[in-house]
């Protein structure tokens, strides 16, 4: 993520380390953050087209989020994402993990992980 977004770690929940092990591409999984919901890059600021899920998947590496509440969409802006990731990553910073992402929903939360591709 971005190195200007700071991040207190409280902007996710219940993140779990996986396998810290796993060598994944800082490039790739840097181009995965933008490529979920179809593709968040450049001018765009949010999750278009209300999806229940997405995937972002470069190279080494692969999220796949989940809206947590049931009936929910996900609608999650650039800015809170990448700092979710960040914040996943100060418990996890290397390898593969789980975690929740606090709001990014039309209700609730987003639960995503960072997996080997």
């Amino acid at each position: 993520a971005p190195a200007n977004q700071v991040v207190s770690g409280a902007e996710v929940i219940g993140t779990t380390c996986l396998d810290s092990s796993v060598e994944l591409n800082s490039h790739d999984t840097n181009v995965a953050i933008l490529s979920i919901c179809s593709g968040i890059a450049g001018s765009i600021q949010k999750c278009g087209g209300s999806p229940t899920s997405t995937v972002g998947e470069s190279g080494t590496s692969k999220f796949e989020l989940n809206a947590v509440d049931s009936g929910a969409t996900i609608n999650i802006s650039k800015g809170r994402w990448e700092r979710c990731v960040k914040a996943a990553q100060l418990t996890c910073p290397t390898g593969t993990f789980t975690s929740t992402c606090v709001g990014g929903a039309s209700t609730g939360n987003v639960a995503f992980s960072l997996t080997e591709a």
